[in-house]
């Protein structure tokens, strides 16, 4: 099978190609028939399970299968695969990064880039930092993004084009619902086959043979004790002694709030895992959704004389469908551990299909993250000979005071036991 190089694939953007395609059949790692977890989701009506499970048609048949990684998850995967050959220097590519690492008890934050944040370069982590002490919406480059429009993508090309692959808007800026907005070009998606839904079980059996009757807990006076079963120890309010109460629950007061005690056996039925004949990523990278993207400036910032627009416009689409196939080889290299107990294996080589915009057979190619590598370098180079290179690798603000301040006042609600329970 044909390796993809820069020729080819800047002949699909160009016209004749629909979309390039990629089809890999998965197994648990345990081996066929080995139970996976699926994501888990809040129950809608009389559904059995909290698992996303649908009736689809497969090979002509109706089958139950069920979702294993939504495309949205699969975004945050890919970008997190570019995100780690950017750090590794193998990719190169315009990255907006906020860097926590001199700020007081945040330093574990270190670098949140746009390919973390949920909202990438229009999150509100980068909304609310500093580029050269200049909020960040406020400087020309937030400015420039603010305004980029499909018609007008310079600035989010050059400033952050992983927005352009998989997708954004703008909904929080300074236009509202009328902020920028790029549909996502790669869309990305694990289903099971054919899955059975099975049951969890649980227990626990504490060596100390606590009982739940043992004594009522009361949240202590004295922070550093925590709790205490002396009533003349524990915190009051209007007299009367405070239940302990563990990470928001509503309830407590009871040895289980400390995490003593036995759990007796049960049976879960609505999130006990599902067994598959196997699992199918298909992902998808649309060149109409590239094609749409119009680019009426250089990176340098100066009109792009009609005469060479085409040739400009072209290559830097190329460059968009080059990173996203990177995303794909990498994402590939780095693996298929969606959550615990929930790793998959490819059971082929990874390889991808050019869909004809006009029917016919797809050709097919295969693509390492080596030569993903080079694809990219290959296409960067020729869009930087028609003035769209890319001037920076990263864009690197500062935290402002007020984020910081609200990081290390949420970390100390957390801490005090306080939080809110996320289930």
């Amino acid at each position: 099978m044909q390796e993809l190089t820069y020729d080819i694939l800047r002949k699909a953007v160009d016209q004749g190609v629909a979309a390039v395609r990629s089809v890999s059949r998965l197994q648990p790692a345990g081996g066929v028939g080995d139970k996976i977890f699926p994501p888990t989701y809040v129950k809608e009506g009389q559904a059995p399970t909290k698992y996303a499970m649908e009736t689809r048609r497969v090979d002509g048949a109706e089958v139950q299968t069920v979702l294993l990684d939504s495309v949205a998850s699969q975004a945050n995967r890919m970008e997190e695969a570019l995100l780690e050959g950017w750090r590794r220097k193998s990719l190169d590519f315009p990255v907006v990064q906020v860097d926590f690492s001199a700020e007081q008890g945040l330093e574990d934050l270190e670098q949140l880039t746009a390919l973390q944040a949920p909202h990438r370069i229009a999150d509100a982590i980068l909304r609310d930092s500093l580029l050269d002490g200049v909020p960040f919406r406020h400087t020309p480059i937030g400015q420039a993004f603010t305004e980029a429009r499909v018609n007008h993508a310079t600035a989010m090309y050059r400033y952050c084009p992983t927005a352009l692959v998989f997708g954004v808007w703008d909904s929080t800026g300074p236009k509202g619902g009328l902020g920028a907005k790029f549909q996502r070009a790669l869309v990305s998606e694990i289903v099971g086959i054919n899955a059975v839904p099975g049951v969890k079980v649980a227990s626990r059996i504490d060596p100390l043979g606590i009982e739940k009757k043992a004594g009522v807990v009361y949240k202590a006076k004295d922070p550093n004790e925590e709790w205490t079963l002396d009533p003349a120890k524990a915190e009051k309010v209007k007299g009367k002694e405070v239940p302990f109460v563990r990470g928001g629950k509503k309830e407590g007061g009871s040895p289980a709030a400390l995490n003593h005690g036995n759990i007796p056996p049960s049976i879960d039925a609505e999130a006990g895992g599902v067994t598959i004949d196997y699992a199918v990523q298909t992902a998808v990278l649309s060149l109409p959704a590239l094609r749409r993207l119009r680019f009426t400036e250089s990176t340098a910032d100066k009109p792009i004389e009609p005469a060479q627009r085409d040739q400009a416009e072209l290559n830097a689409r190329t460059v968009l469908a080059a990173l996203a196939l990177c995303a794909l080889a990498y994402q590939r290299e780095n693996g298929y551990d969606l959550r615990s107990r929930s790793l998959l294996v490819a059971t082929d080589p990874f390889e991808l299909e050019m869909v004809p915009a006009n029917g016919g057979e797809a050709a097919k190619y295969t693509l390492t993250t080596d030569a993903a590598s080079k694809l990219l370098a290959d296409a960067c180079a020729a869009a930087k000979k028609v003035g769209m290179g890319w001037p920076e690798r990263e864009i690197t603000l500062k935290p402002a005071p007020k984020l910081c301040d609200l990081v290390r006042a949420s970390r100390a609600h957390v801490a005090s036991g306080d939080a809110e329970d996320p289930g």
